[in-house]
């Protein structure tokens, strides 16, 4: 699964970037980023922290959304621990994810995820990254939730996993996890804007829906890096601060 990832503002404006609209990078930098949580050096989505996130509606232009799906027809968002990720394979039959998988999908960068290995009855974790050091689009899907009691409005996402590739089929191996090993559903670049292209309900069914679907496919390991860091809970963590992401090796564990 994707429960911890790193990720820089300069990282999540990377798109933003890209379109070379000077104002509006000023814009997202004055009214959005103050909203969010980033820096995230370590996050946990269980913290629901706020992100950027890229969508049909501004492709280069990013939206605040906080981590975890709430169906636009939930009641609450008391399960949103529960929608932290999506699986690749169901999204389009799940309730709780096939209507964003099909009208409401989205990008999320971050600069690396990171996994726990279990190794002699003990986890260690690991950083992921892109060996080329740039940011990681991973796919997501995204919802408008109205909170009826207070009247608030919520963009929520979730992360989407695919099967594993070999390399982390072998580091994410916790012999409790139901699905076995995953991991996030990260594009090529070339890929990105089909992700997000608009739903057509003419041609949904045509070849649009299948097109998607075929999106979702393991990254290649060769292209990913990478190596243990401190614990990421416990006495030992030390926060989130730019030292969690740092390489820490453990003498005892094989891998």
């Amino acid at each position: 699964m994707c429960y911890d990832i790193k990720a820089q503002l300069e990282t999540q404006l990377r798109r933003a970037m890209r379109d070379g609209d000077e104002h509006a990078i000023e814009e997202i930098m004055e009214k959005l980023a103050p909203l969010t949580d980033l820096p995230l050096y370590h996050s946990k989505g269980f913290g629901h922290p706020s992100l950027l996130i890229y969508t049909d509606e501004d492709p280069y232009f990013p939206q605040v959304s906080t981590w975890g799906l709430v169906p636009e027809d939930a009641e609450d968002k008391s399960y949103w621990n529960n929608t932290l990720n999506a699986r690749g394979e169901t999204i389009f039959s799940k309730p709780s994810f096939r209507e964003s998988a099909k009208k409401r999908r989205c990008l999320i960068y971050c600069d690396a995820f990171y996994e726990h290995h279990h190794f002699k009855g003990k986890t260690y974790p690991f950083l992921i990254k892109k060996k080329d050091n740039e940011p990681m689009a991973l796919a997501g899907l995204w919802s408008v939730w109205k909170d009826y009691n207070t009247g608030g409005i919520w963009n929520t996402f979730a992360i989407v996993t695919t099967k594993p590739n070999p390399l982390m089929a072998k580091l994410h191996n916790n012999p409790k996890a139901k699905d076995g090993p995953r991991m996030p559903l990260i594009l090529p670049t070339e890929l990105e804007n089909e992700w997000i292209q608009p739903y057509d309900e003419a041609l949904w069914e045509k070849g649009q829906k299948k097109a998607i679907h075929e999106l979702i496919q393991s990254y290649p390991e060769e292209k990913l890096d990478y190596y243990t860091v401190g614990r990421l809970g416990g006495k030992e963590y030390v926060g989130n601060i730019p030292e969690i992401s740092e390489p820490l090796n453990y003498p005892e564990l094989v891998f």
